[in-house]
């Protein structure tokens, strides 16, 4: 082959490069016509009220009574310085040392019986426990040491103050004991009343139903003008509240 046809051939094949169509370019992506999804946060988990205690229980209403002597049975007896009339029997109900209510009964001037509804409505309220309350005829003989050793909370009974001849105003019924046992009578000797409440002598205990001075339930009392014993300089009754 000469020089001259091999320029010819080579100038030809570059003619043709030159006149081949362009490859097409790559199309791009098309833009999505969805919208990205977003996740929605996950509600907060509730948190629970913290638990409210439930209301306090209310006391069952209290209901008051006319008395006999039979009623009144060995708390009374001819001589007695108030007759049966002059007395009523309230039924009301107090708080336990077993934090439950129970129903009691107590003995009082037919004149205090509201005072007294709305003072052991407030010891029921202030959850002040009392371990028992019933009438002194209970004991033999209606003995108010043998109630004071039971720990029984009492009102009337036709009794002396010991050692002096007068009349108790627990004979009048106008007189409360509470808790005998865990508040006792001390007189100025130390000696004190029940026999078995030595323990409860030292007033720096704080035993529930136990009394001390400023107490809420000493001044359920004494704001409604009722005396305690626990301010008398001597002898002492921890356990006795009067209304003259």
């Amino acid at each position: 082959m000469t020089i001259a046809r091999l320029a010819a051939l080579t100038a030809v094949a570059a003619a043709l490069v030159q006149c081949a169509p362009a490859p097409d370019p790559t199309p791009e992506a098309a833009p999505s016509s969805t919208s990205p999804t977003t996740l929605a946060p996950e509600p907060a988990t509730p948190v629970a009220p913290e638990p409210t205690a439930p209301p306090p229980q209310q006391p069952a209403p209290a209901t008051v009574h006319p008395v006999t002597a039979a009623d009144l049975a060995t708390t009374w007896r001819p001589g007695c310085p108030l007759p049966p009339e002059a007395l009523r029997a309230v039924d009301l109900d107090y708080w336990g040392f077993d934090e439950q209510p129970h129903r009691g009964r107590l003995v009082v001037h037919q004149d205090l019986t509201a005072e007294l509804i709305a003072i052991f409505d407030q010891l029921y309220r202030l959850r002040f426990p009392i371990e028992r309350m019933h009438t002194v005829d209970l004991y033999p003989g209606a003995d108010d040491e043998l109630s004071m050793r039971d720990n029984n909370t009492s009102a009337f009974n036709c009794r002396d103050i010991p050692g002096t001849g007068s009349w108790s105003l627990h004979a009048y019924g106008r007189a409360v004991d509470i808790n005998p046992r865990l508040n006792p009578y001390v007189d100025s000797r130390g000696d004190y009343q029940p026999a078995n409440a030595g323990l409860y002598v030292d007033r720096s205990r704080i035993d529930p139903g136990m009394l001390h001075d400023g107490d809420p339930a000493v001044r359920a009392f004494t704001d409604r003008g009722w005396r305690w014993g626990g301010h008398w300089r001597t002898p002492l009754d921890y356990q006795h509240f009067e209304f003259r």
